[in-house]
């Protein structure tokens, strides 16, 4: 697959600097969690071969048509792979996933039902047995074993498991998180812990297994609420927008119907945001409102004089004001909000991949500085290189016009 330099210079050479070129991921994958973590290790250089269904591709393809008609779930997760079409039902098929694997895999990645990837031959203890430095990243919803390992997960389903719903929402109403955190959260243990393998690897030259499941990675992510509700403790209340144990902490309305986030810390900020802020300085020495903990207990009579004080006042005015004071707050933006973010468009992270529809805005990873360390490579149509690669492989014209007649790819 061509590496679409940006730095000015070779292409080539751009993506030989990359952290993990010359490492090939070979991933069957669908939904969001695994296709996240590959699309990472694609961003950092990693040759990343998404191997989908014949006719009918992973099926976060058929999510939506938000995006030129592409679904917008993939084209997030999916840029920067190539795409090899293959019926694993068929034999021969499957001979071939086999052999690019072992001629050509450094990282095999599945989330498949619990089983299938035994069941074809590719399971780390099937692979390591022929290639000792092979790492295998199975994602699934429970683990490869316990009681619920062979349960059905979709991200709403473990974020319940996981109590994430039951301090999400309102006292009246839990709610899911906006974003799929379950998936997310799963793609992103995957992705740290095969670079945590591929190191491995490098001074040992053994591979790894890595058994991802989603309930333990959001587990993990909900470990504040679980200590907090050590021992039978009361658990954290579900507040809304707000925090459940600081105040004020949370969302606030201004005077024209805007909406101010805000979150005091300490008694230092507290007594800035009653000086500065809401200009009631006898407030801060108040007994009702003299802690944290006190400010908590009435936060019905806090909100309602806080509430008073925003009313005349529109949102850049409460926003003035907290950042004179040094109070933490941001404001609650939509979608086309963030899409015109001054903070993105000032840091220069917006760049275009290319797509089977054209060109799609697309934000430059996290933590990678520029043009010249990601790799933003197009979104691939469905089975865009599997004449590509198979050739790559050995297979001759007629072998691969031999394949797609019998429907093998």
């Amino acid at each position: 697959m061509a590496d679409h330099g940006r730095d000015g210079g070779d292409p080539m050479s751009t993506a030989s600097t990359r952290p993990l070129a010359g490492i090939t991921v070979v991933t069957l994958e669908h939904a969001i969690a695994a296709p996240f973590a590959t699309r990472q290790l694609a961003d950092l250089g990693a040759r990343v071969i998404k191997v989908e269904r014949p006719g009918v591709g992973d099926f976060a393809r058929g999510y939506d048509e938000r995006v030129k008609g592409l679904a917008s779930h993939f084209v997030w997760t999916n840029r920067s792979k190539e795409s090899l079409t293959l019926d694993l039902k068929n034999p021969e098929a499957q001979a071939v996933l086999k052999r690019l694997i072992l001629e050509q895999a450094d990282v095999v990645v599945q989330n498949l039902a619990p089983g299938a990837a035994a069941r074809l031959g590719i399971s780390y203890e099937a692979l390591a047995s022929e290639k000792p430095g092979i790492i295998v990243c199975d994602i699934s919803g429970y683990g490869n074993d316990g009681p619920h390992r062979d349960r059905k997960a979709y991200d709403l389903l473990i974020q319940g498991e996981a109590g994430f719903l039951s301090v999400t929402g309102t006292p009246d109403t839990p709610s899911k998180a906006g974003a799929s955190v379950a998936d997310i959260a799963a793609g992103m243990y995957a992705y740290s812990n095969i670079l945590a393998a591929l190191f491995h690897r490098a001074n040992t030259g053994q591979g790894r297994h890595i058994d991802v499941s989603m309930l333990e990675s959001l587990v993990e992510w909900m470990n504040y609420p679980l200590y907090y509700a050590y021992q039978d403790a009361p658990p954290p209340v579900r507040a809304g927008a707000s925090h459940a144990t600081i105040y004020p902490y949370g969302p606030f309305p201004a005077g024209d119907g805007g909406t101010v986030l805000l979150g005091l810390q300490n008694e230092r900020e507290w007594l800035a945001f009653c000086e500065t802020v809401l200009r009631q300085p006898a407030l801060a020495t108040d007994e009702r409102f003299s802690s944290n903990s006190r400010r908590h207990g009435a936060r019905d009579e806090l909100r309602a004089i806080i509430a008073e004080a925003f009313s005349t006042l529109n949102t850049d005015q409460v926003i003035t004001r907290l950042d004179e004071a040094r109070i933490a707050n941001g404001r609650v933006n939509d979608m086309a909000d963030v899409w015109s973010h001054p903070q993105l468009a000032a840091r220069n992270r917006w760049r275009e991949v290319g797509s089977e529809q054209g060109p799609i805005p697309a934000l430059l990873p996290p933590g990678i500085p520029g043009d010249a360390d990601a790799r933003m490579d197009p979104v691939p149509a469905l089975g865009e290189h599997t004449d590509a690669i198979l050739m790559a492989l050995g297979l001759s014209r007629e072998d691969i016009d031999r394949l797609r007649a019998a429907k093998a790819i």
